[in-house]
């Protein structure tokens, strides 16, 4: 469907324009992401910025969120004072949905369920001017792709997957909803000028290999981290061969390692999918500004020197690969994967094998997975595990539906979610496991942290594309690879699996379905917000409280994470995701699924006012009664993965003053400043081990916070020894005004730099 055309036509006139003002501060070559950054300043600047260093404002396009952080966004949009949105945005209820026994009774359940939710967030958007997505329309990303996307833009959105729409040229970036807030009342929104870098696609894919198979290398190069701070820019011969939604699907992963947000060029296969889902005005408007939605010729010709790193990728000798499990960047090529999973005893028995999501469910990742399953109707194999599929949209699941996919799929065992994030996000009730039971499972995800599927701490969670996982999925086990191992029919004849194949787009064009989208009113003045007073599951926000204006001292230790802690370990999700819009209640899951780095225990540590070991959430609520400060530590890139901002807000609720850490990752980093949370890191990641579990701790220089300085923690152990520690901060002067104001959103208007 076609939205917002004026804003998006009037975007491509003046881009020409833009180009020729951005070249005066950036003269010599410049990539497509600097292009797309330079065209969206909010204002202008007299120099080029450093990348990496220099903090810029920003004009994005669009603002897109989900049902579970947008919440938490129109509360607080609530409260600005404005009558309407400065910029399109939409609300996607996908988030809130419960994977189950089937699509309609999953559907059905949440309805009723969330009825509460779903009615506020559609009161609310209908009367700010904001577009409204039922449950079961889609997975935010998804809908973006198909309906909001275009080449050349800029848009922000309240999930750390929202560089899907890279896959169409678009400077899509992940955030929190204190950022998504500001653009909405016509802020502009801040960002640390990116680095970039380049990946240079040769060849074309073939065989077994898939689009999906260039970000899970990428991953295993580049690890979790190894994007933080920087864009990732295809370009090549061999991007030109992949298809607009495999675009999409290799962006979509660029969160796994770190990056602000993914993107390709402007090309025919682009073209191509705009014009299947109905948008061929806006395929004309980008052909005529062509040129300027591609990086300059001289990039190409000598990338090294324009690049911050430059990686290539030949894809005629890509093989697919699974990555995990428990982190995205553990990868294994598909020849490699059976040795990995007996050397190091992971459960090779398959438990279950789901596919779909919002990052592979296109109509090419049906195809190409149903390709694999009618050879195997065809000798009269069925799947040896559970088989899930998760259309990514009602378009897709119309589609798949009417060109028979969805019959194939279901004829070898397969179960039909509904169009939303389901397991994917931890939204899945198994049957099949008790807690703690190790198992291994394989999906078509993007994110395969510990529990985060189902909970289980003990489920081993690969990630591959949608055809290697049907495959899989036909043999029942993880030592099996299909592009030379044999699968056994009823007889004990060999099959062979043929390397998929499928069609980018249906013959008969997408079929739409029930679109599920709800326009906003014209004029919302008259429009109630629908809170009950009692509610369980919806409260309004107080403002945090400003700083206190003097140093921190015996700060007590809440918790000190061993390894990897992401937003996950933080705030989990799950059965949390109800209480999205109540801050209090979602935070009694404040480090529930942390590991503590003291003694063997997950989500607990000891109280120092009982001496008890108890949940971090009920210590932290006796700490803040009582007056107590206290302080949480973590290991690198602490607060990798979703975009959460209650993983920011419950610490800052519960009583939390600092967050000290090895690295942290850029989006939680940023939302913890924006929530008034003081954040720095250890000058020498080694002192991380001086910290002990009675310590004292202060924070000196706290009083003369400023751009640079670094400050002092004194650790006072409980021995009356005492340890000094240096620790280093990113803030900027605005972010040094969130903080003496106990949060971003306290901050005056006037005091922010607005859209112009």
């Amino acid at each position: 469907m076609l939205f917002d055309f004026e804003m998006i036509q009037e975007f491509y006139q003046s881009l020409p324009s833009k180009i020729l003002e951005a070249r005066k501060i950036h003269p010599t070559p410049m990539t497509l992401a600097e292009k797309i950054i330079y065209t969206h300043l909010a204002a202008p600047i007299p120099v080029p910025p450093t990348r990496g260093n220099t903090y810029a404002y920003f004009n994005p396009d669009r603002v897109a969120m989900q049902d579970a952080t947008a919440q938490m966004a129109l509360l607080q949009f609530a409260s600005s004072g404005n009558t309407r949105t400065a910029v399109p945005t939409t609300v996607h209820c996908d988030h809130l949905i419960l994977a189950e026994n089937g699509a309609k009774e999953d559907l059905a359940r949440a309805n009723e369920e969330s009825q509460e939710v779903f009615a506020f967030l559609q009161s609310i958007s209908s009367k700010y001017g904001i577009g409204f997505w039922k449950p079961g329309a889609g997975i935010i990303h998804q809908v973006v792709l198909e309906s909001y996307a275009f080449p050349g833009g800029m848009m922000i959105g309240t999930d750390s997957h929202t560089p899907n729409a890279g896959g169409l040229g678009m400077v899509a970036v992940g955030v929190d909803g204190a950022d998504a807030v500001e653009v909405m009342a016509g802020m502009a929104w801040e960002l640390k000028f990116p680095k970039i870098i380049g990946v240079h696609l040769k060849g074309k894919l073939g065989g077994w290999a898939s689009p999906k198979d260039v970000i899970l290398k990428l991953a295993g190069l580049l690890t979790v981290n190894g994007g933080t701070g920087a864009i990732i820019e295809y370009f090549g011969e061999g991007a030109e061969t992949i298809s607009c939604t495999g675009k999409g699907t290799i962006c979509n992963m660029g969160a796994e390692i770190g990056a602000v947000t993914s993107v390709f060029p402007y090309d025919s296969r682009m073209k191509d999918y705009l014009h299947a889902t109905g948008r061929k005005q806006i395929a004309d408007l980008a052909d005529a500004v062509k040129e300027h939605l591609s990086a300059d010729l001289a990039i190409h010709q000598n990338p090294q020197e324009y690049y911050d790193r430059v990686i290539e990728i030949d894809l005629s000798e890509l093989q697919p690969h699974i990555n995990g499990p428990f982190t995205p960047d553990k990868s294994w090529t598909i020849s490699e994967f059976s040795d990995a999973v007996r050397h190091n005893g992971y459960p090779e028995k398959l438990s279950a094998a789901l596919i779909g999501s919002c990052m592979n469910s296109s109509y090419e990742d049906m195809e190409r997975a149903a390709s694999v399953v009618r050879q195997a109707l065809k000798h009269g194999l069925k799947a040896k595990c559970p088989l899930t599929i998760t259309p990514g949209s009602e378009m897709i699941r119309a589609t798949i539906e009417r060109d028979g996919l969805l019959k194939v799929l279901e004829e070898i065992g397969g179960l039909v979610l509904a169009n939303a994030c389901g397991p994917c996000i931890g939204q899945w009730k198994r049957h099949d496991v008790k807690f703690g039971e190790r198992n291994s499972i394989l999906t078509s995800y993007n994110r395969n942290f510990s529990g985060r599927n189902d909970a289980n701490p003990g489920t081993h969670a690969f990630v591959a594309s949608p055809e290697v996982v049907v495959a899989f999925a036909l043999a029942g086990k993880l030592t099996f690879n299909p592009v030379v191992d044999p699968l056994f029919n009823e007889e004990g004849l060999p099959i062979r699996l043929e390397p998929p194949h499928g069609k980018e787009f249906p013959t008969k064009g997408f079929d739409f379905g029930e679109s599920g989208f709800v326009s906003p009113a014209n004029d919302g003045t008259a429009v109630e917000i629908a809170i009950h007073p009692e509610s369980q599951r919806l409260q309004l926000l107080e403002p945090f409280k400003p700083w206190a204006g003097h140093e921190f001292s015996d700060l007590r230790v809440l918790l000190k994470a061993a390894g990897k802690c992401t937003t996950d370990h933080i705030s989990p999700a799950g059965k949390w995701l109800q209480f999205r819009g109540h801050l209090d209640r979602i935070s009694d899951n404040m480090f529930t699924t942390a590991v503590n780095a003291f003694r063997e225990e997950i989500g607990r540590g000891k109280n120092i006012l009982s001496g008890e070991i108890e949940s971090f959430p009920k210590i932290a609520r006796e700490y803040k009664e009582e007056g107590i400060g206290w302080v949480a530590i973590g290991d690198e890139n602490y607060g990798e993965g979703s975009s959460r901002e209650h993983a920011a807000m419950g610490p800052r609720h519960l009583g939390g003053r600092v967050i000290i850490v090895k690295s942290f990752a850029r989006i939680h980093e940023m939302n913890l400043k924006k929530q008034g949370m003081l954040v720095v890191t250890f000058a020498n990641p080694d002192d991380y081990h001086r910290i002990h579990e009675d310590d004292l701790l202060d924070i000196v220089g706290v009083k003369d916070l400023r751009v640079g300085v670094p400050l002092e923690l004194v650790i006072k152990h409980v021995d009356g020894t005492r340890e000094s520690v240096l620790l280093y901060h990113t803030y900027n002067e605005a972010q040094i005004g969130w903080f003496w104001a106990g949060g971003a959103l306290n901050v005056q208007n006037t005091e922010f730099i607005k859209r112009t």
